[in-house]
């Protein structure tokens, strides 16, 4: 990384208050420990439990609160639905903490950040219910995002992309998936006897890229089912959501620190294909034992 060019205004545009363009934050707002969650409403839920709040910013999808809980500073950003946009407030996070806003250069000190994506998802297996904690130990992206920057191989686990595309024959017009393992010090403080070490797949879309079908017909009505009976080692696909290969590829190669833990709402798998739409409750108790552990 060349630290003595100069970013173009196009490339880091910075609002006329001082702030990142998308998520509106300055950097003096800025805390290590961040809490992502999808949902712009789900933000005012995780900070319900702050002792003090310092901000309050809203910005489209994006929507902010920092303060402290139990005496740590600490925020909580919404990023909406899907890996685009997790692409965008990793980024402008990471801007934050390691570009001088002044000069446009790159800091000479790295700063690192630690962030914790509470989610919903479905399982794929049998033995993992509705209500259920899931770690994402390691996450595949089907989005391609990771594909696009410079050094993608040294972060990936190659040898789990290659068994996959092999098991599930995948199609050649679609991006390759991509495998990256969440930060194994944040799994091991955040994962207790009440959470499941998973591999999960972020699909780029919610309806055919899980093999949802509505009225349009799936270009392979049998991944699901090939997903399933994958095994690498002792290795299965446990569960699908839509954001954490980009969170923690993108964290890994920026130098931060990143997980997801989601709750799951739905049983995706071939043989129950239910799902439970009163989950609030499930995920208020995830952000509770998140904010402690942290």
């Amino acid at each position: 990384m060349d630290k003595d060019r100069i970013i173009p205004t196009s490339e880091l545009i910075i609002n006329g208050d001082g702030s990142a363009f998308h998520i509106h934050l300055t950097p003096d707002q800025l805390r290590d420990n961040i809490i992502l969650v999808g949902d712009p409403g789900r933000v005012d839920m995780v900070a319900s439990y702050f002792d003090t709040i310092d901000y309050d910013i809203h910005s489209r999808e994006f929507h902010a609160i920092g303060g402290t809980y139990k005496g740590k500073p600490i925020m909580c950003i919404s990023h909406g639905i899907g890996p685009d946009n997790i692409e965008i407030v990793v980024t402008e996070l990471d801007s934050l903490a390691n570009i001088d806003y002044a000069t446009r250069k790159v800091k000479s000190e790295h700063r690192t950040l630690r962030m914790i994506r509470i989610g919903t998802s479905g399982s794929l297996q049998e033995d993992i219910h509705v209500g259920d904690y899931v770690i994402a130990e390691k996450a595949m992206g089907f989005d391609g995002i990771l594909n696009f920057y410079a050094d993608r191989d040294s972060v990936c686990d190659l040898e789990f992309e290659r068994a996959f595309v092999e098991h599930v024959n995948w199609n050649p017009t679609l991006p390759a998936p991509y495998i990256i393992d969440a930060d194994a010090e944040l799994v091991d403080q955040i994962c207790h006897g009440d959470m499941i070490k998973g591999n999960t797949i972020a699909a780029v879309g919610f309806y055919a890229p899980q093999g949802r079908k509505l009225r349009l017909p799936l270009a392979d009505p049998e991944l699901n089912e090939k997903i399933e009976s994958f095994r690498i080692g002792e290795r299965r696909i446990t569960n699908f959501e839509m954001e954490s290969a980009c969170l923690q590829g993108m964290a890994r190669l920026l130098g931060h620190k990143a997980m997801t833990v989601c709750c799951i709402i739905a049983e995706r798998q071939s043989s129950t294909n239910k799902a439970n739409t009163d989950y609030k409750p499930q995920v208020n108790r995830l952000i509770q034992l998140v904010l402690d552990r942290i």
